[in-house]
């Protein structure tokens, strides 16, 4: 598996990361041998989130031993009992809590997960996550989000890591935002890779969580030139400009490991990419990154 330096942090992470939100699907005698796969996978990247039910403490239980083995991100700054939502108060105590959740003493990448624009402008909640860092609980802030938010976190100077939409149909980050990122070493977690796996559903998934996808692909009218929906797509995420990793979620260690495989080939070529790349620009640039 590629290691790629998540920008200037200092940290380092694989080139496809392990998102945890699956982990409360997971039946309990198979959650060990899961994320111990993950790593056994050379997935050095591990995504979670306190809004991800039981997964903060089962990474903890399961993987406080193996601490020094990957890159741990989290998300702060909402729904913590006695503070309200997207406080200084929030995102401290959310961090304390987390840490205990997941059994260690330092979060490496903390992300303020999708709070507005006006709520960061407001600076409070950066505040929060800066003295978090000072007092080494936490190594580098960061941001997950979409769009204008995003765009004035990475401009910013803030934050050293961000997260955020890049896909076949979902390029408004990859375009507006990485090369800033870039240029300033901001490191990107690239989410949705796979873009919710639309292409799988022969009608419109209304009410679906691929459903905005799923029309976005209907207007490019684009397919893999391989005829593999999952290499084309994750490939093209994984390479894509300015991405550090790209984070996939599953509770099955045998698609991750496809996923892994797919991600060894390398780049797509050229011409592949550029066919997602011309359809976007034909189709897309008023699509906004989803958050």
């Amino acid at each position: 598996m590629e290691t790629r330096s998540l920008g200037r942090s200092g940290l380092l992470a694989s080139a496809l990361g392990f998102g945890a939100g699956h982990l409360g699907r997971v039946a309990p005698e198979a959650v060990g041998p899961l994320l111990h796969g993950v790593l056994d996978l050379g997935i050095t990247l591990i995504d979670t989130a306190r809004g991800y039910g039981p997964s903060e403490a089962l990474i903890g239980e399961h993987l406080a031993h193996r601490r020094d083995a990957f890159t741990l991100v989290t998300k702060v700054g909402y729904d913590v009992e006695g503070c309200t939502d997207w406080t200084r108060a929030a995102v401290k105590q959310g961090i304390d809590a987390a840490l205990r959740r997941l059994r260690t003493d330092r979060i490496d990448v903390c992300l303020l997960h999708s709070c507005d624009l006006g709520t960061l402008q407001r600076g409070e909640v950066i505040e929060g996550l800066a003295e978090a860092v000072a007092a080494g609980k936490v190594r580098v802030p960061g941001y997950s989000g979409d769009n204008e938010a995003l765009h004035w976190a990475v401009a910013s100077g803030h934050f050293g890591v961000v997260e955020t939409s890049v896909n076949v149909v979902d390029q408004w980050s990859l375009h507006a935002v990485l090369p800033t990122a870039v240029a300033q070493g901001v490191g990107v977690i690239a989410k949705r890779p796979i873009a919710n796996v639309a292409w799988t559903f022969g009608e419109r998934p209304v009410g679906a969580y691929a459903e905005d996808y799923w029309v976005r692909l209907q207007h490019m009218g684009v397919t893999p030139t391989s005829g593999d929906w999952l290499d084309a797509a994750l490939r093209f995420t994984a390479f894509a400009p300015g991405v550090t990793t790209a984070i996939a979620g599953s509770s099955s260690l045998s698609h991750l490991q496809a996923m892994a495989d797919v991600v060894a080939r390398g780049p797509l070529e050229d011409a592949a990419a550029a066919q997602w790349s011309d359809a976007w620009r034909a189709h897309g640039q008023a699509w906004p990154g989803l958050v």
